[in-house]
């Protein structure tokens, strides 16, 4: 008897968990088990030890420990051809995880809808990357939520995939809830891209009508800088403007309102923090409010102190990044320097609302738009 395999359907971890359990028995004594086959695919992979005229269906099934039943089902029947000939159908289930296509030809993992069972993932995930590899995808994105963070060894580790050549999922990025896993299915250099490189700061320069400029003494910070008044700074939350940034923070640490200005420079510095690369964007702020009320965990004090005295401070003089940004700081206040103000946009690249920061002048002279 000739066994042909005819036809191959990929079904996703969803549609099979809603699946009465299936037992593997086969009265006929034909026996079918999946193996992968070099790196390509699925091969079924039968035994028999007698058949009979009648048509006959094998089914195998794959089940999890607790929650719910993973099946996965394989048909044979044999069918009269003419001429006594005998054809034979086979058609091959192959259970895949729940994911969508990316616009980059890869697939994106829905982590609702991962097996608990870590037996049963591993074997799904090797079925899902067999059947990805033969439809062409490339990227494969992989979110592990906390609550199933045993499956994080078995996507990294290469034990369960098809070839002991390959390696398993790689690291991109972790969040307080979840980490990202990373799979490039194609031979060759990784296209998928690298976890953000920058984080971003901002810095408020906030001056009042009598010439004070608003600072603080920081609770904790780098000995060489005790005693330093400087200007509010922190770092922008995700999905933060600049701008709206620059003034929480001044608000969270000193307690006054502000309005957003312009960002009147920003720096740019690589392997700080986590080996990060950072963008500091200073910016200045018009006051709305006087009354000073200081955050207790952060900031050991906080003034509004006269520019001069700020300016003189040696910390201050000695330090020439720190000096250069006080003097654009003071030609800005003297319309001798324009900063870049925000503008809101909408790209017809992705449709989302953008801040572009650029500089907007009145003349052809050095002076700003007023104030």
């Amino acid at each position: 008897m000739e066994i042909k395999l005819f036809n191959q359907k990929a079904v996703s971890v969803s549609e099979i968990v809603p699946r009465t359990e299936r037992l593997s028995k086969n009265r006929l004594g034909v026996h079918f088990s999946p193996r992968f086959c070099s790196c390509k695919g699925i091969c079924p992979k039968a035994s028999y030890s007698g058949i009979s005229n009648s048509s006959y269906e094998s089914k195998e099934a794959i089940s999890s420990s607790g929650g719910g039943k993973f099946a996965a089902e394989s048909y044979f029947r044999r069918i009269n051809g003419t001429n006594g000939a005998i054809s034979n159908l086979w058609s091959r289930e192959i259970i895949v995880l729940d994911a969508i296509d990316d616009e980059y030809g890869g697939v994106v993992v829905d982590p609702e809808k991962l097996p608990s069972n870590p037996n049963s993932f591993a074997f799904i995930l090797r079925s899902s990357l067999s059947h990805w590899k033969m439809m062409g995808k490339q990227g494969v994105w992989l979110k592990l939520p906390v609550e199933k963070s045993e499956l994080v060894p078995i996507a990294v580790k290469a034990s369960f995939l098809i070839c002991a050549s390959q390696e398993g999922f790689e690291y991109h990025h972790a969040e307080r809830g979840y980490v990202m896993l990373t799979y490039w299915i194609p031979e060759g250099h990784s296209m998928l891209p690298s976890n953000a490189s920058h984080q971003v700061g901002v810095g408020g320069f906030v001056i009042n009508d009598k010439n004070e400029v608003l600072v603080v003494q920081e609770k904790h910070c780098d000995p060489a800088s005790i005693g330093l008044w400087k200007i509010p700074t922190g770092f922008i939350l995700e999905s933060e403007e600049i701008f709206t940034g620059a003034v929480r923070e001044v608000k969270e640490e000193t307690g006054i309102d502000t309005e957003f200005v312009e960002v009147i420079a920003f720096r740019h510095v690589h392997n700080v923090a986590f080996e990060k690369s950072d963008l500091f964007f200073i910016c200045m702020l018009r006051p709305l409010s006087t009354q000073i009320k200081v955050d207790e965990l952060e900031i050991q004090a906080a003034k509004w102190m006269p520019l001069v005295e700020f300016v003189e401070q040696p910390l201050i003089q000695e330090d020439c990044m720190f000096k250069k940004v006080i003097d654009i700081c003071i030609a800005r206040l003297g319309k001798r320097y324009c900063g870049l103000s925000s503008h809101q946009l909408v790209s017809k690249f992705d449709g989302k609302p953008s801040t572009l920061y650029y500089n907007v002048m009145e003349t052809h002279d050095s002076n700003c738009v007023g104030e």
